[in-house]
């Protein structure tokens, strides 16, 4: 992200980001960065890991090569030719595999949607319709065997909107210009295109293909009915003029990445739900839990139009968002249930493994900096014969936070109300407070301060878990110690953690930092990917990721503006084992301005589902709009804006993807 502009300058989603994306966990409690401080030296020396310019400064250019050389010829996992291509209004993929769009912005969903019009779109046709800037993609099959992976169930989230590309005649809508351009009825546009949807897919000779009018086909908004489950369900911090009785509320919001689980439902992840709060903070109380969560946004017109999102109306429907929403993708009737048990924060991703003793585990990053990174165990097993009996799991089990050492070592730190500092007298009478307070929790138990933890992934056949850290410009050399060179992380990294015995229930852990990120050439940057990276290879700013089912983990990215990197966002395969560890290889590019989510693959990793988010968006100083966006991607026609899509990846010839 460019946090160089003024806010106001910049287009809405970024403007919303540079103001919010600030550190407001308490200084005092470690950062990441001073523990990476204590640690970095001696194992990246061991392991390769240094960075090409830093190597060159003490290695001949010849052993420099003959290493580079023979990294490379050990790298076999990820054997496809690397993407070279330079940024532009397209997607690019890496030879020998093709990239179709699946579905955009606008297209039918449910029976009845009317055929997409930018030019007169209405909240009633939105809501029918596929749904703005997908993130998350998820993939479910259908049907046993073979036909298992050419059938099944995709669900996508809708995380937010840019007015300024899906409006005619709109500029970006800031409170700086009033919001001047939001009627009722685009915010209820706006509002219908959040959410999230179901979608049926099926592979044919002609590729992937929407299932028209199946039984399965869904769309989420900002208004559907939804149920509040667990602990906090019913908290008198829950409560509202509309839901006296704090079980109810309408919709999800900001709805980044996610999880599917063993049982087959959709974890869906709400992120920066204040963005869509407006007022002041005067006369509220948790005065205190409200500023760390950046509470009011004031970055919405909504509530200009819908009193529930006006703090001074009604504040506690803030305290309704930031949960995990737990979907049943196989009924539309069915009722999404927000699982308080998982803890209330800016949740980026929900994935997890079935732990050997049964437990369900499910990692979740906080996405801001200085927040954390949390981990959820349920208390039931799960019932792998039966998938009704898992209805409920995530009402119950520990939440916990993580907190890394200097020597490697980790620990997970329960946030169970009565424990430790977790006391009345500290502000946390039930489970309730601590679970919707959960930041504040975690700062009272002296959890490590990150560099914006987004997603969170676990390879199940290594057992490791792979955190993506996307930046923190804000870290201060006063915040960190000794020969930290990370200080303004303007790239990120990646930390992968390993459960001591395997145990992803148990307290500890051990860590290591897989790759810091950015240009190896520039030694002031101090990246470390392996020397066999090439230039196409690094990147920065990881965000989401996969581990296919070879345990190969791929990352996307979300900051890697053209004019800073000299490339668009988009996919890298990334070694984690072996003499190739940390070298990074490029295979999919996005088209300028967006940003890459949503990496999926099916069980036969013979196809890569991604998603593209806000093609076109500004940056680099140009402002892109409706009428003269930076690419009309993926339609290319006249008066069609850019249109936020998925795209199915898969190989020329079939075969696995990214071989």
């Amino acid at each position: 992200m460019d946090h160089s502009k003024p806010a106001f300058f910049l287009p809405t989603a970024r403007a919303r980001e540079a103001g919010d994306d600030v550190a407001a966990s308490p200084a005092g409690a470690p950062t990441f960065g001073d523990v990476v401080a204590a640690r970095f030296g001696r194992r990246d020396l061991l392991k390769g890991l240094l960075g090409v310019a830093a190597i060159s400064a003490t290695v001949s250019p010849l052993a420099l090569a003959a290493g580079r050389a023979e990294a490379a010829d050990e790298l076999t996992r990820f054997p496809f030719p690397e993407l070279t291509a330079a940024p532009d209004a397209t997607i690019h993929v890496a030879e020998g595999h093709e990239a179709k769009v699946l579905i955009s912005w606008g297209d039918p969903v449910l029976p009845g949607a009317p055929a997409f019009d930018p030019k007169a779109q209405t909240a009633a046709a939105q809501a029918l319709q596929f749904g703005y800037n997908n993130d998350f993609v998820g993939f479910i099959p259908l049907g046993d065997g073979p036909d298992g992976a050419a059938r099944g169930l995709l669900v996508v989230n809708h995380e937010y909107t840019n007015e300024e590309l899906m409006f005619p005649g709109m500029v970006p809508q800031t409170p700086k210009n009033g919001f001047s351009g939001m009627t009722r009825e685009l915010v209820d546009i706006e509002m219908a295109a959040h959410g999230g949807a179901v979608i049926e897919i099926r592979r044919g000779a002609e590729g992937w293909q929407v299932v028209p009018g199946s039984k399965y086909a869904r769309r989420i908004t900002a208004e559907t009915p939804m149920a509040l489950a667990g602990p906090a369900a019913g908290d008198a911090r829950l409560k509202t003029h509309a839901d006296p009785d704090g079980l109810s509320v309408k919709g999800m919001l900001n709805n980044c990445a996610g999880g599917i689980t063993p049982w087959g439902t959709w974890l869906t992840c709400e992120e920066n739900f204040n963005y869509y709060f407006s007022g002041t903070r005067e006369g509220l109380p948790d005065a205190e839990a409200l500023k760390r969560f950046g509470l009011p946004g004031n970055a919405f017109a909504w509530a200009r139009h819908h009193d529930r999102f006006d703090m001074q109306k009604e504040p506690n429907e803030a305290n309704r968002f930031g949960w995990v929403v737990e979907i049943d993708p196989f009924d539309p009737a069915s009722t999404p249930r927000k699982r308080t048990a998982m803890g209330r924060f800016k949740h980026e991703g929900a994935a997890g493994i079935v732990n050997a003793d049964g437990r369900y585990v499910a990692y979740q990053g906080d996405d801001q900096k200085m927040e954390h990174v949390y981990r959820f165990v349920t208390d039931a097993r799960v019932d792998r014969a039966d998938a009704a009996a898992n209805r409920d799991i995530l009402d119950a089990g520990t939440l916990a936070v993580a907190v890394f050492h200097a020597d490697g070592s980790g620990e997970w730190r329960p946030l169970v109300q009565g424990e430790g500092p977790l006391t009345p007298e500290k502000g946390f009478a039930t489970q309730a407070d601590v679970l919707i307070h959960a930041r504040l929790a975690a700062s009272a138990l002296g959890a490590t301060r990150m560099d914006r933890p987004e997603d969170v992934e676990v390879n199940p056949q290594t057992g490791k878990v792979y955190v993506m850290l996307t930046a923190n410009d804000t870290r201060t050399e006063a915040e960190v110690d000794g020969a930290n060179p990370r200080a303004k992380n303007a790239f990120g990294h990646i930390v992968e953690i390993t459960p001591k015995d395997g145990d992803h229930a148990g307290r500890a852990f051990t860590w290591e930092v897989l790759v810091r990120c950015g240009d190896p050439r520039v030694a002031e940057v101090g990246a470390t990917f392996s020397p066999a990276t090439s230039a196409h290879g690094w990147f920065a700013n990881p965000d989401n990721c996969a581990v296919d089912h070879q345990g190969r983990l791929w990352v996307a990215t979300d900051g890697n503006s053209h004019a800073s990197t000299g490339r668009t966002d988009g996919v890298w395969g990334v070694e984690t084992e072996g003499p190739g560890r940390g070298t990074a290889k490029r295979f999919f590019s996005v088209p300028i301005g967006a940003e890459m989510c949503g990496p999926y693959f099916t069980p036969d990793d013979a196809t890569f589902f991604v998603a593209v988010q806000h093609p076109g968006e500004s940056e680099d100083g140009r402002v892109s709009s409706f009428d003269d966006p930076s690419t009309r991607w993926p339609d290319f026609e006249d008066g069609m804006p850019p249109r936020p899509s998925v795209v199915a990846i898969t190989r020329i010839g079939g075969g696995k993807v990214g071989t």
